[in-house]
């Protein structure tokens, strides 16, 4: 599903280079569940963004879904994030003056989908994460947990290949973390193709395989096994 082979980005910082990744290699198969891990400066965030489309590598390959990820102008980057990526922030990303139902259906608007057929859609992902009552709430009528379900139901509305997650849990308590952590392993269980990004131990173990990042280069890269968070809610 994913492939990246000898990986390298870097970041010119006044007169010197900043080389953030040294040469990466991996791949995730259909269905995997992963979380990378690593401190500040790692490179992970980077990894992220070159695997959401977002940046370019300088040197090596990315392959998504067998296709080759590839000098995009932003149009086509943009269909293939839409296309092929669903994504799930720390910070919700919501858009505070649409409900909890536009949230979610918004990627349906950019597949061409008719604002019925959008809706319809929207509706079933809100009663997948539990949350059909409140389509018509606001973000700031929700929860931190709430909003995060909103977030995982928007990323799973263009049903994506692959959902990429971003620290999904940074801003919420250690109780609700867990709740968010077991929806996501169910949709794991579905099939869905996840990766997280997460500095927290106790997320990391709750995932199948873990990904060790240090200064550009792949430490530690196991099948680890996983911690069920509906056993700590």
């Amino acid at each position: 599903m994913i492939e990246i082979k000898d990986l390298h980005k870097s970041y010119k910082t006044g007169a010197t280079k900043l080389h953030v990744l040294k040469g990466l290699n991996f791949s995730i198969e259909e269905g995997e569940m992963v979380s990378i891990m690593g401190s500040s400066g790692s490179g992970k965030s980077t990894l992220l963004n070159i695997l959401g489309i977002l940046d370019e590598a300088d040197e090596g390959s990315y392959t998504l879904d067998g296709v080759p990820i590839k000098n995009l102008n932003e149009k086509i980057a943009a269909r293939y994030r839409n296309k092929f990526l669903g994504f799930i922030f720390q910070s919700f990303n919501l858009i505070n003056y649409k409900s909890a139902l536009d949230n979610v259906s918004l990627p349906l608007y950019y597949q061409g989908l008719k604002r019925k057929q959008r809706l319809e859609k929207g509706m079933a992902y809100l009663e997948k994460v539990g949350l059909a009552d409140w389509a018509d709430h606001l973000p700031n009528q929700l929860s931190g947990g709430q909003k995060q379900r909103i977030a995982i139901a928007r990323a799973l509305a263009s049903e994506p290949k692959v959902l990429l997650a971003d620290e999904p849990t940074g801003a919420l308590d250690t109780k609700t973390s867990y709740e968010i952590m077991n929806l996501i392993q169910e949709i794991n269980d579905e099939g869905k193709t996840i990766l997280i990004v997460t500095h927290e131990e106790d997320i990391a173990h709750m995932t199948k395989r873990l990904v060790n990042l240090k200064d550009g280069v792949i430490l530690e890269d196991s099948f680890i096994e996983q911690k069920m968070a509906k056993d700590y809610v």
